[in-house]
């Protein structure tokens, strides 16, 4: 390794960066929590500023969702944080991570501890405020030794990932467009392997809308959407298939057991492995709809988006893992891929036609539960390695 790149990896400073995780960490940023999303945001407004370009606070998108009873009402967000670095530069590189977490102010977890091995416990340390310390110490490291002047940057921090970017989506999609190459920091699993081809996702809310009766004297008058609702559910179960995961997940609706019940919502998740499952995916949503109308003589409305892409593997991503892979062994670590049914942002850039690599965050696990842990020594290694694979491709690496 050139004494060059020696110096700028001299710069990481792993004490700091755990000072940064323990202070972030200590903010409750679920993604509901608007004041906690706020004050994060305003943290790390200030410590981005560190970096050259204009640091910007951008209003969330309009979002609604369907309530139980089956309106539909907006949904409020925090927002998103950008930074543009050199938007002149030809070749330009996006990097992208969240703020919010799965822990609102009303979870039970809201403290960090230590663990017997060393690791660190707490809300959000590895999912992801640890890889956000990850991305700024690496852009630090770089500027500061004037090491990427040549090519230019983004920075996108949104408040809405663990919901599905719903109120960032469009800005993903404009920051991601034209970009040589992306980064994103997830965390990697504990071992350090990275995530690989990603599956996508779709969450949706189908309404039902039947007649009430009572149970005893006229039911049939009635139309019972409960049972409607089960009938749809077993429909779109049934159309899961190699490619194709259906999960219906919950029922809302129901009353007294002497009244034919009128309305209920089915909420139902789908993991399509590619864009032929999605379509398949779509078209057994519309049939089952249409079926299940008939059959019971009610009415279904449906709401939601397949609001993540499959995220393929395809030969100018490969040749991004390639690099950052060669940028491990030169760390003396050897990292491996695996593709992973679960979804992120990084779904989103790769549909714009750009190469991702989204799990450059520390290595940790347990995310999404009380257990979340953070192993402190990847706080430095996972900062040297996105250093030193952005420094690869400032020197002109092919991507």
């Amino acid at each position: 390794m050139a004494s060059s790149a020696r110096r700028i990896l001299a710069r990481i400073d792993a004490a700091a960066m755990l000072a940064g995780v323990r202070d972030w960490a200590a903010v409750n940023s679920g993604t509901y929590n608007l004041s906690g999303l706020a004050t994060m945001a305003e943290r790390l407004a200030a410590a981005f500023a560190a970096l050259p370009g204009e640091v910007r606070l951008v209003d969330p998108a309009p979002v609604d969702r369907m309530t139980a009873d089956g309106r539909i009402e907006p949904v409020a967000h925090g927002r998103h944080l950008t930074l543009a670095v050199r938007p002149q530069a030809q070749r330009r590189l996006l990097f992208f991570g969240h703020m919010d977490t799965v822990y609102g102010p009303d979870h039970p977890f809201q403290s960090q501890a230590w663990r017997a091995d060393g690791a660190l416990i707490g809300p959000g340390v590895t999912d992801m405020k640890g890889g956000l310390q990850v991305m700024l110490a690496a852009l630090s490291a770089l500027e500061a030794e004037g090491a990427i002047d040549a090519i230019g940057y983004d920075v996108l921090v949104n408040s809405d990932e663990e919901t599905g970017s719903l109120s960032s989506a469009t800005l993903i999609a404009a920051l991601a467009e034209g970009k040589a190459a992306a980064f994103g920091y997830e965390p990697a699993l504990p071992d350090g392997t990275l995530a690989g081809a990603r599956g996508g996702t779709g969450n949706f809310s189908l309404a039902v809308t039947g007649r009430s009766a009572h149970a005893g004297r006229n039911p049939e008058e009635g139309r019972n959407a409960l049972v409607a609702a089960a009938d749809l559910a077993l429909r779109l179960a049934a159309a899961k298939a190699p490619g194709l995961t259906v999960n219906p997940a919950r029922i809302d609706g129901g009353g007294p057991n002497n009244v034919v019940p009128d309305h209920a919502v089915l909420r139902v998740n789908f993991r399509p492995a590619d864009a032929a499952a999605t379509a398949r995916a779509d078209a057994a949503i519309e049939e089952a709809c249409q079926t299940v109308a008939a059959a019971h003589d009610v009415a279904v409305h449906r709401h939601g988006s397949f609001n993540r892409p499959a995220k393929p593997v395809d030969a100018a991503a490969g040749r991004l893992f390639a690099l950052v892979e060669a940028a491990g062994a030169e760390l003396g670590l050897t990292l491996g891929r695996r593709a992973t049914g679960g979804v992120c942002d990084g779904n989103n850039v790769a549909a714009r036609e750009v190469p991702v690599v989204d799990t450059m965050g520390v290595r940790g696990g347990a995310i999404h539960s009380p257990e979340e842990y953070l192993l402190v020594d990847s706080l430095a290694e996972r900062a040297a390695l996105s250093t030193l694979a952005v420094l690869r491709i400032a020197e002109g690496a092919r991507l």
